[in-house]
């Protein structure tokens, strides 16, 4: 290895979320610092085609990474761990994949690299994979007793087979006020919130443009919005808590990156026992679902009850300029580029060990 560290930054994507992912990546370039990195920045296009960034201040002209934005980029396969750029190879010591959704955070990526043998921050193959699917990951909650919001699951078969049977039967079990949500996207893509049988109906049809499967969440009523950030690979720590004070009916994907529309308070204002009780159920549901370096637990608490629900956990959460997740570790006292060096730090750790494993007999 280098002196510096060569580092690969890895944004854009095919997913309905490229323009997060850009957001990220613009968010936290002035972070990584140019004496311990050599970096390198590749975006994907829409289409899936890689492209070598060659100049850092080209990324901030960038509304979105196309063809014309730069010189294609491959993965070298040939054992060197580095990228095939004009017939030439750009070593790789680690990748910090900043993809969100689909192609990105579900495993797809991940696998890439490990068939590369290049080190990567975030969750595996496995971890990704489960995280990515909102239907998965609750029956996993299920298993280990974490709290939750009431839910079932439609696939597009069912609905395409008979809608009014699938109405009949879903609004049986859960009356509205009801949250649809395609079950493998992020950042409250195509979620919908539906209040009686025809807002239910033109909701499962916009989830249904995003994946074949949905899952249909009870509404959680009067509750914090909250999240916890959590790092580590076997040995965990959560941050401490923030809420997010919504401006609108629910925290969308707009409010979440496009707009100030949202405020966060860190720490939330709750409880000592039930932020703890928040940070404890985050570790948990990290390890229940096989995550490892970093991820986002979001959370639901009843303001009369303070009885908490798990929402979802983020294994590639975003690093923009009003994310949660920065915000959460720099309040814990981990500041933006100290909490890059961890995260890092992490990937390589954790190649290391896989090493160690594929070699014993």
């Amino acid at each position: 290895m280098s002196e510096k560290t060569r580092l690969l930054l890895l944004f854009g994507g095919r997913s309905s979320e490229h323009e997060i992912s850009l957001l990220s990546a613009k968010s936290m370039l002035p972070a990584i610092h140019p004496d311990r990195y050599e970096l390198t920045l590749v975006g994907i296009t829409r289409e899936g085609s890689w492209r070598l960034i060659e100049r850092m201040d080209e990324l901030d002209q960038l509304s979105e990474i196309t063809d014309s934005s730069g010189l294609p980029v491959l993965l070298d396969y040939a054992g060197s761990r580095g990228l095939v750029v004009d017939q030439r190879v750009l070593p790789v010591d680690v990748v910090f994949p900043l993809l969100h959704g689909t192609q990105g955070e579900d495993g797809a990526i991940q696998g890439l690299l490990e068939l590369s043998g290049i080190p990567y921050v975030g969750s595996d193959v496995f971890g990704s994979a489960i995280c990515m699917d909102k239907v998965v990951t609750k029956k996993i909650f299920a298993y280990h007793n974490i709290p939750q919001v009431e839910f079932t699951e439609l696939t597009a078969f069912e609905w395409e087979a008979s809608p009014e049977a699938a109405v009949e039967a879903i609004l049986g079990q859960l009356p509205p006020p009801l949250f649809i949500k395609p079950a493998r996207q992020g950042s409250s893509v195509g979620v919908g919130r539906a209040t009686d049988r025809t807002t239910f109906m033109a909701s499962v049809e916009s989830a249904l443009r995003y994946d074949d499967k949905v899952v249909i969440e009870a509404a959680a009523g009067d509750c914090h919005e909250v999240e916890c950030g959590v790092l580590g690979n076997d040995e965990l720590e959560a941050s401490i808590v923030g809420e997010i004070i919504p401006n609108a009916d629910f925290y969308d994907y707009q409010a979440k990156y496009l707009s100030d529309s949202a405020e966060l308070l860190i720490p939330a204002k709750l409880p000592y026992g039930v932020t703890e009780e928040i940070r404890q159920y985050a570790l948990s549901a990290f390890r229940a679902v096989g995550g490892k370096g970093m991820g986002r637990v979001d959370f639901f608490v009843e303001r009369k009850s303070n009885n908490i629900l798990i929402n979802e956990i983020n294994t590639i959460p975003g690093f923009t300029q009003i994310s949660m997740f920065p915000k959460l570790w720099e309040a814990s006292g981990l500041d933006y580029s100290s909490l890059i060096d961890r995260l890092i730090s992490l990937a390589l750790e954790r190649q290391q060990r896989s090493v160690l494993y594929a070699l014993s007999p």
